[in-house]
């Protein structure tokens, strides 16, 4: 489509009362054509949902954005996911965001936002009582944007799903949110893969992960939190009644880690995903993890690949858990249905 296409589109809607939704994502609008579109929904009372992902919108064509819609009373869905908005373009974008009460998702993922960008979002978050689901993902938050952000979180109560994964968060970025959720009640999905996160970091998450009873998915995924961290998690883990996912594919978990989870979920009747794809548990390890859940009636899918196994324990692990007929094991090179 690109711009012009977003001209003449804006045109056809400029006397539109009535449109809901507009899905315009992967057609390159660019500044220009964010601007067409501005101009054609800037009295608009009824849009409730925008979607401009991968559009090659920059700050001038948020600004735009941002000018026509400071004062809409309709949006609940904004995704600007994959577009060059950078910290300049959040800040006209705040513009929206402080004046709307409606919001409840908002897709930020991989837009150059820094922490400085991070900032400013904070700010407007500290007073927001809609947002339900945020998605800040592949963007350089860092540990300084983590410490606005962690702020902003303090006292939130109706944030549901918050999505930080690849934002260079590190240990201590981690540290300062995982403080600020320690009273949290609401947050159900909380994803903070490939963050370079040790058992240093984990340790802090372990205390909310204890004192929390909402969390239902949580993916750490391409860390580095070893077994240390892996042991802090089963701990916090040992009495949980919420969790059904749980995502610690290429963690540098070993046999010790994996025998603590085994112990932390022996008697668990909610966890139904456990991925542990691409560690080191070796054969000790998967054939913990198989007697754990050999009489397990609530996990649906195990992923064991890539974990240094030896083809004998391999079939001792499947042997062992035929007794889940529901189960899906990913063991070998292929999904394995154990019925």
């Amino acid at each position: 489509m690109k711009d012009q296409g977003a001209e003449h589109l804006a045109s056809a809607f400029q006397e539109n009362n009535t449109l809901t939704t507009l899905r315009l994502y992967y057609n390159y609008i660019s500044d220009e054509g964010a601007r067409h579109l501005a101009d054609a929904f800037r009295n608009n009372k009824t849009l409730n949902t925008l979607n401009l992902e991968n559009d090659n919108i920059g700050s001038q064509g948020i600004q735009h954005l941002a000018n026509a819609f400071h004062n809409n009373k309709t949006f609940t869905t904004l995704n600007l996911a994959s577009n060059e908005i950078g910290d300049e373009g959040i800040q006209h974008l705040t513009k929206i965001l402080e004046n709307n009460h409606t919001l409840t998702t908002l897709n930020l993922t991989n837009n150059g936002i820094a922490a400085e960008g991070t900032q400013y979002l904070a700010k407007v978050f500290e007073n927001n009582n809609t947002l339900i689901t945020l998605n800040l993902s592949s963007n350089a938050i860092s540990t300084e944007g983590a410490q606005y952000l962690a702020k902003s979180l303090e006292n939130n109560n109706i944030l549901t799903e918050l999505d930080l994964s690849k934002t260079e968060l590190g240990n201590e970025g981690i540290q300062h949110l995982a403080k600020a959720l320690e009273n949290n009640n609401t947050l159900i999905t909380l994803n903070l893969a490939n963050n370079e996160i040790e058992a240093e970091g984990i340790e802090q998450l372990a205390n909310f992960l204890r004192k929390n009873t909402t969390l239902i998915k949580l993916d750490l995924m391409r860390n580095q939190i070893g077994d240390q961290g892996t042991q802090d998690l089963a701990d916090a883990f040992q009495n949980n009644t919420t969790l059904t996912y749980l995502a610690l594919d290429g963690n540098k978990i070993e046999q010790n880690g994996a025998k603590r989870l085994a112990g932390a979920f022996t008697n668990n009747k909610t966890l139904t995903y456990l991925d542990l794809a691409g560690n080191e548990i070796g054969d000790q390890g998967a054939l913990a993890l198989a007697a754990a859940f050999r009489n397990n009636t609530t996990l649906t899918t195990l992923d064991l690949r890539r974990n240094e196994i030896g083809k004998i324990s391999k079939h001792h692990v499947t042997q062992m858990l035929r007794k889940n007929p529901g189960l899906k094991l990913f063991l070998w090179d292929d999904w394995e249905d154990l019925n």
